[in-house]
């Protein structure tokens, strides 16, 4: 499957992590959450648009897809919440950008670490396939299987697709 690799204003994983966290504000969540959030959500943009949400690679590390990134600047907190929120909602995002990342807040905001984790690792998803394919090993977990899983998702679940692709 052939997609632009370019990201409409090479986004980085932290600055959506960062907009998770101003969305986050008043229901506070973890690094855990964070981690997941951020990876689905550039799934979704994936599976409904083509496009990458950020430029970073997606990892298959043993407890779920990570951005290395994002898991370095919050790791500090463990499994509490975490208090370093923006005051101000970051501006970089366009529409079909924010609204992804605003349907994936609505949609998980309530689940919990676990939880997100036990979604990422089913049988057949992208984390799962890449670590049987890297035999346990940590790997890349690539665009276009993680663009690939999400689409056939939004055939499965239209409420959630609907609102995040308008």
């Amino acid at each position: 499957m052939l997609r632009s690799l370019l990201v409409s204003k090479s986004h980085t994983a932290e600055r959506v992590a960062e907009y998770f966290l101003w969305l986050s504000r008043e229901d506070p969540i973890t690094p855990m959450q964070l981690l997941k959030m951020v990876y689905i959500s550039h799934g979704w943009m994936l599976g409904l648009h083509s496009r990458p949400l950020f430029a970073e690679q997606v990892e298959a590390w043993q407890y779920g897809p990570v951005v290395a990134s994002v898991y370095h600047r919050y790791k500090k907190f463990g499994s509490k919440f975490i208090t370093d929120c923006p005051q101000h909602q970051p501006i970089e995002f366009d529409g079909r950008e924010r609204k992804v990342m605003e349907q994936v807040w609505n949609a998980y905001h309530t689940y919990t670490g676990v939880q997100l984790s036990a979604l990422t690792h089913q049988k057949g998803s992208p984390w799962d396939l890449t670590k049987r394919a890297m035999h346990g090993s940590l790997g890349v977990i690539s665009n276009d299987l993680i663009e690939d899983h999400y689409r056939r998702l939004s055939h499965r679940t239209p409420q959630v697709a609907s609102t995040a692709s308008a």
